[in-house]
């Protein structure tokens, strides 16, 4: 996609099976950085969200003591914008992060580059995109 007019500020967070089990870190930031993003690091990224698949519905509480340590950790290098590819790990840091930063799927964010909207524009009808 081409460019934003400025880059975005975005923390990134690791899903843990992508950047454990898998080894995969370094492919996600590359797409977001060729497209614009300025990727941003927050502290114990290693740490999990509390989402791990079913880990949030089993063991509530401890998946809230890690939701809150994650979406604190991520607002404290105080990002435009929230992006992960890991839809449980999305709705899990949603849940603990100021309301006032949108968080989105890494697939949700390129596809507004693409076609030139930047996250937290309007769609003319007040709805945020």
């Amino acid at each position: 996609p081409p460019p934003p007019p400025r880059p975005l500020r975005a923390a990134y967070h690791d899903a843990c099976h992508l950047a454990h089990a898998q080894g995969v870190r370094e492919a996600p930031r590359r797409i977001l950085k060729a497209s614009g993003v300025e990727v941003l690091e927050p502290k114990e990224w290693e740490i999990c969200c509390g989402s791990a698949g079913t880990y949030n519905l089993f063991q509530p509480e401890i998946a809230e003591v890690l939701g809150r340590r994650k979406a604190e950790n991520l607002q404290a290098i105080q990002p435009e914008l929230v992006v992960t590819g890991n839809i449980g790990c999305l709705t899990q840091i949603q849940a603990y992060l100021d309301k006032g930063i949108p968080i989105l799927h890494t697939a949700e964010l390129l596809e507004m580059l693409y076609i030139g909207r930047h996250p937290g524009e309007t769609d003319g009808g007040g709805d945020a995109l």
